[in-house]
């Protein structure tokens, strides 16, 4: 009796200890904000998939938070996802041909927007449009490619 008793309670705080953990691990990655800029200027980009991007997720350059996702909306003219984010004016010489492409922070993480510098002499500014985007790498279309891939190699293998 006693011996069961010890088990249901070591189970209950292991369980209890678990779900501390994941409570912990929730909170410390999402919703990390560490962009908090009242200057700021609007650009867009246009991507033919986000993939699981949202309101508020990071804008980057070289790895450093420079801004925030606004808005992620459909265009039902061009059956794009139409991006709308802000960047911090100090950061303001980012040239116009620059390329926004929608990364995932590490495995499983949550997705962003990475921009990559071009070498245009004009600067992005209060209501510039992004042209060259890159859109979100599913990994489900991957893993389906790669079932798909390897069926198709699986007939014997003469070419």
């Amino acid at each position: 009796m006693q011996q069961t008793r010890a088990v249901e309670l070591g189970t209950g705080l292991f369980v209890l200890l678990g779900m501390g953990a994941l409570f912990f691990l929730t909170t410390q990655t999402t919703g990390g904000d560490d962009f908090d800029a009242s200057d700021v200027f609007e650009v867009e980009a246009r991507f033919t998939n986000v993939g699981s991007l949202k309101r508020r997720a990071p804008v980057a350059m070289a790895g450093v938070t420079i801004g925030r996702v606004t808005s992620v909306e459909f265009d039902p003219d061009s059956l794009e996802a139409v991006v709308k984010f802000v960047i911090e004016s100090r950061y303001s010489q980012i040239p116009d041909d620059s390329d926004a492409s929608i990364l995932t922070a590490g495995l499983l993480g949550s997705q962003y927007i990475g921009l990559q510098p071009g070498g245009s002499d004009i600067y992005l500014e209060d209501g510039s449009e992004i042209l060259f985007t890159q859109s979100a790498v599913v990994l489900e279309n991957l893993i389906g490619r790669f079932l798909v891939r390897d069926g198709d190699d699986s007939d014997g293998g003469s070419d």
